[in-house]
C-alpha cells in the first residue's frame, strides 16, 4: 500500500501491545503509543478492514510515558522491549486492563474493571535485569543480534534492558555460523552457558556448546534440575519459585491424592505436586520435549510416585484411568484449547490450576471450563515479562 501518515487519538490498549485508534470508521492498532495520546503513525500494513501503524511523533504524551527503558528497542530498533517507554507501574495497570478485557470479551468472566485490573511485579529485580535466558539469531555476516518486530532483520547491538548482567558480554564481538541460533543462559550460580544450534533449514544442523556446558543447574528450594541451554525454563529470574509455590498453595492437595502435571516440562510443578501428595499418592507428569522428560526424570528420581510420560497431551490424558484430584496445565502460548479442556472436564477433575502467558489464548480456554461448569476461583496475572506486553495468568477453577 501507498505509505500513509496520520495524526489520531489513541483509545484503549489492545492484546499484542498496540492502541485502538479510528480513521474514517476504519480502526487502526498503534504501536508505541499510549491510550489518550494524540500521536503522528505511519500505516504500515493493512489487513483487511484494519490498518497497523507506527508511531512517528508524540504531539500529546500521556503523563505515563517516560524516556525508554531500553537503548535498543522502538520503532526502528530491535523489538526486545515493545513497552520500555512506559512508566513500569503503569505498564503493569495497562496490561492488567487487557487481560480484564480478554477474559470479559472472550472467556465471559468478569475479572476487574479495566479501570481497577493490574499486573503484580514479579520478584525484587524491577523492570530491567530479570532475564537470565535468551535466543539470539545470526545475520549473513555471522553477528549475533535481535529481530526488528514482525521482521527477519536483525539489530545487531545487545544492549537489551531485559539482560541480566554479563549474559550477552562479549557474544556481539565474535563471529558465529550464518543463519545459527545462540541459546544462552545463566545458571543457578550465575554461571554462564552458551550453545550455537543450527543453522535454521541446514539439511545437517548441528549443536555446539560455545562456552560452559549443554545443560544448566536450576535450582528451586533444595532441589536442583539440569535443563538443555536449548530446552525450555522460566526466563524470569524469580519466575519459577513464584509460580512453583502458588502451585502448591492452590493445588490443596493431602496423602493419597492423585495430581496431573500437563505440558510439566522439566517436572517443577510435578516436584511441588509430589510433596502435597506424599509417597503414598500419585504424580504423572507429561510433556512432548524429550529434553525436558530426561531433566524430569534426572531432578525427580528419588520421588518414585511420580511418572514422567513424554507424549502430547491429548494423547496422554486418553491413556490416563482414573481421575486426578488436581491438574495443573501450563500449556505453550496457543493454550490447551478445546480438545484438552474437553478430555478435563470429561475425566471430571474436580480442581484445575491453569497457567497462560498469551491474554487471549487464557481467556478462550478460561470461557472454555465455564461452558463446562467449572467456576472461577481464584485468578492472578503476573508482570514476568517486563518492559513487554507480555503477561503471565494463573487462574483455579473447580467444579
Amino acid at each position: 500500500m501507498t505509505e500513509l501518515e496520520l495524526t489520531l487519538t489513541t483509545g484503549a490498549a489492545a492484546n499484542g501491545g498496540s492502541c485502538v485508534a479510528r480513521h474514517d470508521g476504519r480502526v487502526v492498532f498503534v504501536r508505541y503509543a499510549l491510550p489518550g495520546e494524540k500521536v503522528r503513525v505511519r500505516v504500515r500494513d493493512e489487513r483487511g478492514s484494519y490498518w497497523h501503524a507506527d508511531v512517528v511523533e508524540v504531539v500529546d504524551p500521556s503523563p505515563d510515558r517516560v524516556e525508554s527503558l531500553c537503548a535498543i528497542a522502538g520503532v526502528h530498533g530491535a523489538g526486545c522491549c515493545d513497552l520500555a517507554f512506559v512508566e513500569p507501574a503503569a505498564a503493569r495497570r495497562l496490561k492488567g486492563a487487557v487481560v480484564a478485557n480478554q477474559l470479559a470479551r472472550l472467556g465471559g468472566f468478569q475479572w476487574h474493571d479495566e479501570e481497577t485490573a493490574t499486573a503484580e511485579a514479579v520478584g525484587a529485580t524491577g523492570a530491567t535485569g530479570w532475564r537470565t535466558r535468551v535466543r539470539l539469531d545470526t545475520t549473513a555476516e555471522g553477528k549475533a543480534g535481535f529481530h526488528r518486530y514482525h521482521s527477519d532483520e536483525l539489530v545487531t547491538d545487545l544492549n537489551c534492558a531485559q539482560l541480566a548482567d554479563g549474559l550477552v558480554d562479549g557474544l556481539s564481538a565474535l563471529h558465529w555460523q550464518p543463519g545459527a541460533q545462540l541459546h544462552v543462559a545463566l545458571d543457578a550460580e550465575g554461571r554462564r552457558h552458551v550453545v550455537q544450534s543450527g543453522p535454521k533449514g541446514a539439511r545437517k544442523a548441528t549443536t555446539r556448546v560455545v562456552e560452559g556446558d549443554y545443560e544448566a543447574v536450576q535450582q528451586i528450594g533444595g532441589r536442583r534440575w539440569r535443563v538443555p541451554v536449548t530446552a525450555f525454563w522460566q526466563a524470569h529470574r524469580d519466575a519459577a519459585a513464584l509460580y512453583s509455590e502458588l502451585v502448591a498453595a492452590w493445588a490443596q492437595l493431602r496423602p493419597g491424592l492423585t495430581a496431573w502435571d500437563l505440558y510439566g516440562g522439566a517436572g517443577v510443578f510435578a516436584a511441588a505436586l509430589a510433596e502435597g501428595v506424599g509417597e503414598s499418592g500419585r504424580v504423572v507428569t507429561v510433556d512432548t520435549s524429550r529434553g525436558a522428560s530426561r531433566s524430569a526424570r534426572e531432578a525427580l528420581s528419588d520421588l518414585p510416585w511420580v511418572s514422567v510420560v513424554t507424549d502430547s497431551v491429548r494423547r496422554a490424558l486418553a491413556a490416563q484411568t482414573g481421575r486426578a484430584d488436581v491438574a495443573v496445565l501450563d500449556p505453550p502460548r496457543t493454550g490447551a484449547g478445546r480438545e484438552v479442556v474437553d478430555a478435563l472436564a470429561a475425566a471430571d477433575v474436580p480442581r484445575i490450576i491453569h497457567i497462560g502467558c498469551e491474554a487471549a489464548s487464557f481467556a478462550r480456554d478460561v470461557g472454555l471450563y465455564l461452558r463446562h461448569g467449572y467456576a472461577v476461583e481464584e485468578l492472578r496475572v503476573f508482570d514476568s515479562f517486563p518492559l513487554t506486553h507480555h503477561v503471565e495468568c494463573v487462574a483455579v477453577l473447580t467444579r
